[in-house]
Parts: structure tokens; sequence; C-alpha cells
């Protein structure tokens, strides 16, 4: 194999520390291309939207742990090498029992980094063709890729594919997704939910709403100049006035 071939996600919710590590990340020969996470959710939404060969993770992190972070990762179709890191050494025998090709203790230093590396590269076999398709899946649209999200009956995490929302409200520093199977929040900005959701189907309907047009069932004028948009499962939401041109624009189409 080649120098310089790895495409490397780290995670940790401690920023000096995830610093420290993409720069040894960086700095190392067997490592084209490093990325960063600052959260478990951030990392699920990375992960889902981009093939990385291998991803450095700390254990402790809030509400996604490294180890149930690691669970998840395991289920994606193409599931990436994992290295653990982490100032403890409790945690050990789990992340075996996971398939972690090594886990490095804090401070890591470069050594241990490259030893990492190199297991990774024994374990993953990259070929042109799987960089050519996880570039390609980078800059394509993935309608079914999925989110991370608070699950308020569970009192966890959940992963939830965005094809089965139906709606989005805005919910204070939060927003709340309605879906197939439930309610749920995620720490987002309306705003930011609404720029990442238009190019798969959902429309800004009102100052507090977005509505996934693929899933509507009915669209109804009011008598005031108004709309609403119902789903499936007897949900609506309320069209402002000065939307209502570019959802009928939107239905033409």
């Amino acid at each position: 194999m080649s120098d310089s071939q790895l495409t490397v996600l780290a995670v940790d919710d401690e920023e000096p520390q995830l610093e420290d590590l993409a720069r040894l990340l960086r700095e190392n020969r067997r490592v084209s291309d490093v990325e960063t996470a600052t959260s478990a959710h951030d990392a699920v939404t990375k992960a889902s939207k981009r093939s990385y060969d291998a991803i450095f993770l700390d254990v402790r992190m809030p509400e996604l742990d490294g180890l149930q972070l690691a669970r998840v990762l395991k289920g994606f179709p193409r599931s990436p090498a994992l290295v653990f890191v982490s100032a403890f050494d409790t945690s050990a025998v789990a992340t075996f029992e996971l398939h972690a090709l090594d886990y490095l203790m804090k401070p890591v230093t470069s050594n241990r980094i490259d030893e990492a590396l190199k297991r990774v590269e024994a374990a993953v076999p990259i070929t042109e063709e799987v960089v050519a398709g996880a570039a390609e899946a980078d800059t394509t649209p993935n309608p079914h890729d999925v989110i991370a999200v608070h699950d308020l009956r569970a009192r966890g995490m959940r992963l939830l594919a965005r094809s089965s929302i139906l709606y989005v409200k805005a919910h204070g520093d939060y927003v709340r997704l309605y879906a197939d199977s439930g309610r749920y929040l995620l720490r987002s900005s309306l705003t930011d939910v609404e720029r990442r959701f238009t190019p798969h189907g959902f429309l800004r309907v009102h100052r507090q709403y977005l509505a996934n047009l693929t899933r509507a069932v009915e669209i109804r004028a009011q008598l005031n100049g108004t709309a609403v948009v119902r789903f499936e499962n007897g949900g609506e939401v309320p069209v402002a006035r000065r939307h209502v041109p570019e959802l009928r624009r939107r239905i033409r189409e």
C-alpha cells in the first residue's frame, strides 16, 4: 500500500485534545485527510455522509459516549475501523469486544498514532474504486441518510432516517422532529435544518415549520389565503400566506 491513503475522523468533546489528536493524525504520512467532530451527534452526521477508513474516538463523552457511538457505527454499511482514545484504562475490555483495532491512552504520542494507523492499513483494503466511491458519496445528496436525535421516551439518542420525518417545528434552542416512529428533539435552529433538508424535499412553510412535501397527503387552501399541509399520520402544519406561492410552485414541479 502506498502512503497517504487513509481518511480519518477524530472525535472528542474537549476541543484542545481534539486539536492535538487531529494534528498528530495530519502529520502522519499514512493519512491523506482528517476531519473532526466535537460530539457523537456530529460524528454520526458526518459518518452518514462520508465513508471513513478509521474513526479515532474518545471513550467518555456526554449524551452518547464512545462505546455507544461505536455500536451505532458498527451498523453502517461500510463500518470504519475503530481506535479508542481515553485518559482511563477502565473501558479497554469493552472496546475490544467491539473489535476495536487499538486503545490509545492520553496523552497520545505520534509513535502510538503510527502503530494504530498501521493496524488500520492492515485491516482496511483501500482501492481506487473505494476512494472514488467515498468521494462520490460525500458530494451526492442522500435522502436516506440518518440523523442522531434525542429520544424523549427512551431518554437517550436514536438514529432517525430523514425520509421518515414528516415535519419539523421550532422549539426554543432545539427543533422538534415529527416522524413515523414518534417525536424527537434535535439541538439546532430551524434555519440550519432548513438549509440541510431543503435538497431532500422539505420546504419552509411557516416561520415555525418545515414540511416534508414527499410525505404530504393533502394540501388544503384556506379562505384567508393561507393553507394547511396534512400528513398520513393525521398531523398537519400551517402554511403562511407568503409561503403559499412557493408551495404551489414546488407541488407543480
